[in-house]
């Protein structure tokens, strides 16, 4: 067997080629970040081997510096690895008490680790390809949490303009109450509106649900609020929406592309078990990858950092254990929105985790052994292609 191993960086890469017997084949050499480094390895790969299932590639999981590579490994057939750099990191110390770290090093670690069979598994086309589906849903994460913060600027803007307004209605963040503040963005603008225009504007920005005795409500209330008078405030505040249904729009669209590539394309069984939307469904599927990397659901609770930590040393043992949350935090995530929302709809996840508060634990804490009795029923959903059947 041929092992390379690679540390991968922005603008190159170190390389190590050995074979089993630990004759090293190409002392570590740099290929630049392009086309022509990326030949240049795969030349000196093919120099010591003429049996490309006979080699076999590491590289640590270094973000997006690593796939454009691994794409150009995978598309020449070599069999690849990624590997944790916690991992390397630990064998690396393992080796020598000395500290010594660098790009060189490194790759001679991890064609070491390679060589040492640690039950790695190889990174596939599927795995590859689901990045695409990977990147939309951490896009949509990121574009769903600056909105939240938006909103939370407009609910604290609107306590200060128009503090009585949040009282009358169920929620600020409205498609009606929005277009009243973009055009009327404070109690003395409100106070001082043509009722016929403010009423006009409820009713077709509300599709009707509010009207002529809303627009009369919210102007009453507007000409005794104790809102401040404050032109810069009702700038920002006009603004803030416009930046949300900017944002808004940009969810949907993303929304969009992740239902066409689970309709089209992943075809997974995983929207069929209740509660599970296509947003929640697509980052589970695009955080754990490739399902057969797995051996079971224990490794894909560990992937997530859902597993308990363990310290036994002598006669000392950790009680209370706490979760590690060293994996994928968007996986996480996922994980436990998606819990809540099928324990709401699931007879059998809804007992389940009654049984658990029953028994005395913190919300929380019975809400995650509930989200591993999910990972457990996807992990053998996704293994046999069945949908979900519900427990009667």
């Amino acid at each position: 067997m041929i092992y390379v191993g690679i540390d991968v960086a922005k603008d190159k890469h170190d390389c190590f080629i050995t074979n089993s017997d630990g004759e090293v084949l190409f002392k570590p050499f740099t290929i630049s970040n392009n086309r022509e480094g990326f030949e240049t390895l795969f030349e000196r790969i093919s120099s010591v081997s003429d049996d490309l299932n006979k080699v076999k590639v590491g590289l640590e999981a270094t973000g997006h510096y690593s796939y454009n590579l691994l794409g150009f490994l995978l598309d020449k057939g070599l069999p690849t690895y990624v590997i944790n750099p916690l991992h390397t990191n630990l064998y690396r110390k393992s080796l020598s008490l000395r500290k010594t770290k660098t790009d060189k090093v490194d790759s001679r670690t991890i064609a070491t680790m390679m060589m040492s069979d640690m039950n790695l598994k190889s990174y596939s086309n599927t795995s590859y390809h689901n990045e695409e589906l990977k990147s939309l849903t951490r896009y949509r994460f990121d574009k769903v949490k600056e909105r939240a913060k938006l909103k939370s600027s407009v609910s604290r803007l609107v306590c200060i303009l128009f503090p009585e307004l949040e009282k009358l209605v169920p929620t600020l963040h409205m498609a009606s109450i929005y277009a009243l503040l973009s055009e009327f963005p404070s109690a003395d603008a409100v106070a001082n509106a043509h009722l016929t225009r403010l009423s006009n504007l409820l009713s077709e920005s509300s599709k009707g649900r509010y009207g002529k005795d809303t627009a009369v409500m919210f102007r009453d209330a507007a000409r005794g609020s104790i809102g401040s008078h404050m032109p810069a405030k009702s700038l920002e505040l006009k603004h803030t929406i416009k930046l949300i249904q900017e944002l808004t729009i940009e969810i949907n669209e993303i929304e969009a592309a992740i239902k066409r590539i689970m309709d089209e394309e992943i075809h997974s069984p995983i929207l069929t078990i209740p509660g599970i939307s296509y947003r929640m469904g697509a980052m589970i599927i695009a955080e754990i990858g490739d399902f057969s990397r797995f051996d079971s659901a224990d490794k894909i609770l560990a992937y997530a950092g859902m597993s308990p930590s363990t310290y036994q040393s002598g006669q000392l043992d950790n009680c209370y254990s706490h979760m590690e949350k060293r994996g994928s935090r968007y996986l996480r995530y996922a994980l436990y929105n998606a819990t809540k929302y099928v324990c709401q709809w699931d007879e059998s996840f809804r007992v389940y985790l009654e049984k658990k508060r029953s028994e005395g634990k913190h919300y929380n804490v019975a809400l995650s052994h509930t989200s591993k009795k999910l990972v457990r029923l996807i992990f053998a959903l996704e293994k046999s292609g069945q949908a979900y059947l519900p427990t009667t």
